[in-house]
């Protein structure tokens, strides 16, 4: 079977993966006041964190539109695509309609679209089980059945190290997030099963949320010797390596990837935050 990857811009991915997977990423944008980003490879990710923090506003993001994802979905490969969750995104209604719009032009053509329930290196391990179960042969059918219930098995959690872009979204009143802040107070986030996202507990200090949010995982996983982690970071490197040597203490993985990052999941996690996904 001859395929085609894609996926939307939130899917976080390093340079062996993009090699590996040869996924094509469909951009979303992000407005800071009037200044204007387009999330892909072009760019510059520490000029984004530092607009984001010098902006008194929230960043806003955008989907892509359907004709993004019509160009993207040309060609004569089957195509498998992948987004982050329906609930927190336009983008995979605007996969689905351009689906519809191609397929009334070309009935033929195989297009399936996996709402990921999930951002970030969640998206980007749904893409490596993709392309896992097509080189093992698995009828485009099975696939989406197998990677249906990959989704609903999938956890996805985030630790924000910064509070800043909740405050001035309102989302957090400006006083309780100035305390929490000053107090080290940090919210442990996850993705619920319908694709939402609640907050799980908060915990004093980095050094101790980043210990918990290693005992969530035993928590939370089941037959992790079968399943891979992911770890997303924004700016927080060495963080993400110590969070990838305490769980390989204690945890057996099948295997472990760490990826950066991009525009979008950085907005959402902003600087020093990390998410995960098994």
């Amino acid at each position: 079977m001859k395929i085609k990857l894609i996926a939307d811009s939130c899917c976080d991915l390093n340079e062996v993966l993009r090699k590996k997977l040869k996924i094509n990423l469909v951009p979303l944008s992000i407005r800071i006041n009037e200044k204007q980003y387009l999330d892909d490879n072009k760019l510059d990710l520490n000029l984004l964190v530092e607009d984001m923090k010098n902006s008194s506003d929230y960043p806003r993001t955008s989907c892509p539109s359907p004709n993004d994802f019509i160009e993207a979905f040309k060609g004569e490969e089957d195509v498998f695509a992948v987004t982050m969750s329906s609930k927190i995104s336009g983008t995979y209604n605007s996969a689905m309609l351009a689906k519809k719009i191609v397929l009334e032009q070309f009935g033929n053509k195989f297009i399936h679209v996996f709402d990921s329930l999930s951002a970030s290196v969640g998206e980007t391990l749904v893409s490596m089980k993709i392309l896992e179960l097509v080189k093992n042969n698995y009828e485009k059918l099975h696939v989406i059945e197998k990677i249906n219930e990959y989704i609903k098995d999938m956890k996805t959690f985030f630790v924000l190290e910064s509070l800043d872009n909740l405050i001035k979204s309102g989302r957090i009143g400006v006083l309780k997030g100035k305390v929490a802040s000053m107090l080290s107070i940090k919210p442990i986030m996850r993705g619920t099963d319908e694709g939402t996202i609640d907050k799980v507990e908060t915990v004093r200090g980095s050094k101790k949320v980043f210990k918990r949010l290693v005992d969530i995982i035993g928590e939370h996983g089941e037959k992790l010797e079968k399943k891979v982690l992911g770890i997303a970071h924004c700016n927080n490197l060495e963080r993400a390596k110590q969070i990838k040597n305490e769980v390989l203490k204690r945890y057996n993985f099948k295997d472990i990837i760490i990826v950066e990052t991009g525009g979008i999941s950085t907005v959402y996690a902003n600087e020093g935050g990390i998410i995960i996904a098994f």
